[in-house]
């Protein structure tokens, strides 16, 4: 059966001016402006689910949304969705401010280990009057019409855009003005349009600001594309169109430059309450230098994160969004747990102390849990015990490793070539012995990552979320948005041992992010030989370093705040400030 899904895109700030793939006409004078709308695109070959949470501010009356869809939806091809799965998406990809402390420098005089509904529409009937449009009766069909919720969705095929536009306006509903010129082109295509009206009665409004149910609708396609130019209608200005994408591969923007978000930059005290500001200027910034871009924010699987600002995607929130669609299985394994890794106390034999070390393998956790999830997705053994011996040299460097896990080969091999890559703070007197014995168990209390014994692992293992951003006004954008693949790419992690990248780098997986730093110096009395600099963690008193996302960033004041006034490592603060060219 073909399934076909709305085409349209957009982030998940929920009170931020973004772009919407369609355009709002309402049943009585005033203006309707699109105020936010949450987007999440999950793609497996041609099969497409888009999952859309809409709000706009107006006259609480009727009002309906219309989208361009190529193909005839029907009933079972829509449904609402709950709302508070978009805030954990946007959560999890938003660019992130995290905080980090200078661990004591004599750790050997520390105690324990440190942080580590509406009205229905009959089959025949117009339900609320939808008919053949008496201006142009043989241009403006209706296809299909059913209810979903507070939506009565009516789906429309047009032979003259002009035609669709007067049989609007003639069924009660105030077009935008410049409407037309924008339809033509989807009507030339010979796409469907998606009415979808509501009932202001059944809606909850807030502050002026219809709050709907989200709605998801799916779809076969070859072409992955968005007809975003439509949402110019309800545009205030200059919109922010942020994009997330589920799929096997990081995704980029196929028929714009792209560009990735600056990373790893360590900033000033004062970002944590102007974080907005900060972003927003190192945003502009950006497009100043590639102007027109769409940027790269964030690509990482969606099942991990480090550090996390909040919980990752449970295989039941993917399934949500597309993945029973997608991957009917998701739906079997949605509740299985996932994989926990317990890391012991490390044997050390060197200058290192045994807390520090603990202290780096810990913040690798992630990279554990991804080799055992990897191995459960080749078919291997995933839980089990597994003993990991390295060297670390002069300079921090692991120049050998060996894995000691005769049932666990794929986890072994897995861990061997990541722990290779890993740096700790530099010895400075000779070589280092490092032995941690770890194991790998059921976690009733985490999804995501691998079954219970005897159970598949996640379907989701494979995907990678890609959070695209792209900011532009009505004379910027000519034409939809096409999306492709793209290679993985690295960036925005901690880095022991060697100076942190700020840009992104090619990689065979994605693991990237827009991560800024505020470090706090030891400032305690430092009372041994041999202090150990540098090592950075949690706040005193133990706990993990804190991770904050950034919300409403597109609502940020601009202008006021000075990059190079707050930046303290990784950009030029002589082109800091210039302007986006337009």
């Amino acid at each position: 059966m073909t399934r076909w899904m709305v085409a349209a895109a957009l982030l998940a700030m929920p009170a931020m001016a973004q772009a919407f793939c369609g355009f709002y006409v309402g049943s009585a004078d005033g203006a309707l402006v699109n105020k936010a709308t949450n987007v999440v695109l999950m793609r497996d070959g041609d099969e497409t689910v888009l999952s859309m949470q809409n709000d706009y501010q107006g006259p609480p009356r009727d009002f309906a949304m219309v989208v361009p869809v190529p193909v005839v939806l029907q009933k079972e091809n829509v449904k609402t969705l709950p709302r508070e799965v978009f805030d954990r998406v946007d959560t999890l990809a938003a660019p992130r401010l995290v905080e980090y402390w200078e661990q004591d420098p004599c750790p050997a005089q520390q105690i324990g280990v440190g942080g580590l509904g509406m009205r229905g529409v009959g089959s025949g009937g117009g339900g609320y009057g939808l008919g053949a449009g008496r201006a142009a009766p043989a241009l403006v069909t209706i296809e299909a019409q059913f209810t979903v919720g507070e939506y009565e969705i009516v789906i429309l095929g047009a032979q003259d855009s002009a035609a669709l536009d007067t049989w609007l306006r003639d069924h009660g509903y105030r077009i935008p003005e410049g409407a037309e010129p924008l339809l033509r082109p989807y009507v030339a295509q010979g796409m469907k349009f998606f009415v979808a009206r509501v009932d202001a009665k059944r809606v909850k409004f807030v502050k002026g600001r219809a709050v709907l149910s989200p709605l998801r609708v799916a779809y076969t396609s070859k072409d992955f594309r968005l007809p975003v130019r439509l949402g110019l209608l309800n545009s205030g200005g200059t919109q922010d169109l942020v994009v997330h994408i589920i799929a096997r591969s990081r995704y980029e923007a196929a028929n714009f430059p792209n560009v990735t978000i600056p990373t790893n930059l360590e900033v000033g005290p004062e970002v944590r309450s102007r974080f907005g500001e900060f972003y927003a200027a190192l945003f502009d910034r950006t497009l100043a230098e590639k102007p027109g871009a769409v940027v790269t924010e964030y690509a990482w699987q969606p099942t991990s994160c480090d550090p996390c600002p909040g919980p990752v995607l449970s295989p039941d929130d993917l399934a949500t969004l597309g993945g029973d669609v997608l991957v009917p299985q998701s739906r079997a394994v949605a509740a299985s747990a996932g994989v926990r890794v317990q890391i012991g106390r490390p044997n050390v034999v060197g200058s290192l102390d045994a807390q520090i070390v603990r202290r780096v393998i810990h913040r690798h956790q992630n990279e554990l849990r991804y080799c055992a999830e990897r191995a459960a997705q080749q078919g291997g053994g995933n839980q089990g015990k597994l003993d990991a011996s390295l060297i670390i040299d002069g300079t921090g460097k692991v120049p050998a490793v060996k894995a000691d896990a005769p049932n666990l080969p794929q986890v072994a091999a897995c861990i061997t070539q990541r722990m290779k890559r890993w740096r700790f703070p530099a010895p400075g007197d000779g070589i280092v012995q490092v032995k941690v014995p770890l194991m790998f168990r059921p976690d009733g209390s985490r999804g995501g990552f691998g079954g219970r014994f005897g159970q598949p692992p996640s379907p989701f293992q494979a995907f990678v979320l890609t959070r695209l951003h792209y900011r532009y006004t009505p004379g910027d954008l000519g034409e939809d948005l096409v999306f492709a693949p793209a290679e993985g790419i690295i960036g925005g992690r901690e880095t022991y041992g060697a100076a942190n990248s700020f840009t992104a780098a090619p990689a065979s997986a994605s693991t990237f992010q827009g991560r800024y730093i505020i470090r706090h110096p030891w400032e305690g009395k430092i009372a041994c030989k041999n202090p150990m600099r540098g090592v950075w963690g949690g706040p005193p008193g133990g706990g993990s370093p804190r991770a904050s996302a950034g919300r409403d960033l597109a609502l940020a004041k601009r202008g006021a705040l000075k990059l190079d006034r707050v930046v303290k490592a990784g950009l030029d603060p002589v082109s800091a400030d210039t302007p986006p060219k337009r």
